[in-house]
């Protein structure tokens, strides 16, 4: 197994071991767009769906992509294939096992590994798992999830684009 794990260190290109402090405005630029994707996400699922416990790692993942939008951990492929895996593997077990505590264990242990092997580490996929294992009722929200995830995806693109324009405007007012 490879000793250069992407998904656990910076994206290439950042060159720089943690993401610097903005001033406040900066700070907030970089916040308001994960707040408003998840109070979407939140509201999609208010429309579809009763089981709103399984989409609030969404929301972890979200402020992470806003600690650090440029941090493997956040990428794209990252973030899809470990939510969408564990969610997955979350509804297998669910569905195999029952909602127990063995099913999310199961769930929680492959997902982790998965992840590992993979090289997909985003930490709020082991809460994924967990949800959908431990889920009641009987809605199927896989689907849901998927949309949700893929909102969620794009806040990637909204921080990253979000880091340009804040630098750029910054080497214009210098």
């Amino acid at each position: 197994m490879s000793q250069d794990r992407e998904s656990l260190k910076p994206i290439k290109g950042a060159n720089r071991a943690l993401r610097q402090r903005l001033n406040l405005r900066g700070e907030f630029s970089l916040a308001i767009p994960p707040t408003i994707v998840i109070l979407a996400v939140l509201a999609l699922v208010e429309a579809l769906s009763q089981q709103r416990l399984l989409f609030a790692s969404l929301a972890s993942s979200a402020f992470l992509i806003y600690l650090d939008p440029q941090h493997g951990t956040n990428s794209v492929r990252t973030l899809l294939i470990s939510q969408l895996m564990a969610a997955g593997l979350g509804f297998v077990t669910y569905t195999t096992v029952g909602s127990s505590y063995l099913s999310g264990g199961l769930a929680m242990v492959i997902t982790i590994v998965l992840m590992i092997v993979l090289d997909v580490v985003h930490p709020p996929a082991v809460a994924t798992s967990l949800s959908f294992a431990l889920r009641s009722g009987n809605e199927s929200n896989l689907i849901l999830f998927g949309l949700a995830v893929g909102i969620t995806a794009t806040l990637v693109m909204l921080e990253k684009l979000s880091l340009w324009v804040l630098a750029r405007h910054s080497r214009q007012l210098q």
